[in-house]
């Protein structure tokens, strides 16, 4: 199979290449996915799951990429919910080869069925925001109706989701970024725009809830605004500071079978719409890593042309 592929940790993008690679092992509980579409997340080469397996040894030469939306291919033994032919969306392992690829093995878990209609491209664009998001503002933010939350970057591709999720469960949501994504994250149900190159934090008063990505001086600063017993979760660093009579948390997101369901129906029923970014062949998958040809939202590879 053709597949996108890097083996020198030293390289940075410009060790990815297009070649060929031996079709996937299937173990037990395993699919075997056909992609359709992939995405993946621009610092992954960075990761210590890229290069080695869960026992910390070498897996090098590595396939990028852990975001898929295509159809089944093969089903392993023990694999149960899941049938061939079957279209499927999700999330995959991190310690293993990844979605940047015409087939990937995947555990069956990690996979939903999307609805009929529901393009690859925009299925693709869901699991890692999706999940994030949802994880984020209710698995370890404990989210609820009333509450206000603050998120930060709120036009990018993680906390646009968190924005639409945080309104649909009745919060009140203030979201930050640029002036320029003002407009746009207000558009996506934000009661409150903060422009962080202009405002203030520390004026819009205290929140139940941080959900930030940026890290470093403003999740610092976040750390201020929320009450006591309030919680302050973030996906770009552990916290070097905790806010007093509440908590700062870092996480991982992990796959949910469960979740991914849930994101789905409100995909399905338009409550939800994942920012999709530019689209690349998966030719051209390299260029994709290159901040200079990424836009506004998630990059997509598509792999097949559907």
């Amino acid at each position: 199979m053709k597949a996108i592929v890097t083996s020198d940790r030293t390289a940075g993008i410009a060790g990815l290449t297009l070649t060929d690679m031996p079709y996937p092992h299937m173990a037990e509980n395993d699919v075997i996915v056909a992609v359709h579409a992939a995405s993946f997340t621009p610092d992954e080469l960075e990761w210590p799951g890229t290069w080695t397996d869960r026992a910390g040894r070498d897996r090098t030469p590595t396939i990028p990429g852990h975001e898929v939306s295509g159809v089944v291919a093969e089903v392993g033994f023990g694999t149960t919910g899941l049938e061939v032919g079957q279209p499927v969306f999700g999330l995959t392992d991190w310690a293993r080869n990844g979605t940047l690829a015409e087939y990937v093995a995947v555990e069956a878990r990690n996979l939903a069925p999307p609805s009929s209609g529901i393009d690859h491209v925009v299925a693709a664009a869901l699991p890692m925001p999706g999940l994030t998001a949802w994880q984020g503002l209710f698995d370890h933010g404990h989210l609820s109706d009333g509450q206000t939350v603050m998120i930060h970057g709120a036009a990018g591709g993680v906390s646009s989701i968190a924005v639409q999720l945080a309104r649909q469960a009745g919060a009140r949501v203030i979201g930050t970024g640029r002036a320029a994504h003002r407009d746009a994250v207000l558009g996506m149900g934000a009661d409150v725009f903060v422009d962080l190159q202009q405002d203030r934090l520390e004026d819009v008063g205290k929140v139940d809830l941080v959900f930030d990505v940026l890290g470093g001086e403003i999740l610092d600063r976040s750390t201020q605004l929320v009450r006591p017993g309030g919680t302050v979760v973030t996906i770009a660093e552990p916290p070097r500071v905790q806010p007093e009579g509440g908590k700062a948390m870092f996480f991982i997101v992990e796959p949910d079978r469960a979740q991914l369901r849930a994101l789905e129906q409100r995909l399905r029923g338009g409550a939800l719409k994942p920012a999709v970014g530019s689209v690349f062949p998966l030719a051209d998958a390299p260029s994709a890593f290159d901040p200079a040809h990424r836009t506004t939202g998630k990059t997509i590879i598509r792999v097949v042309e559907t």
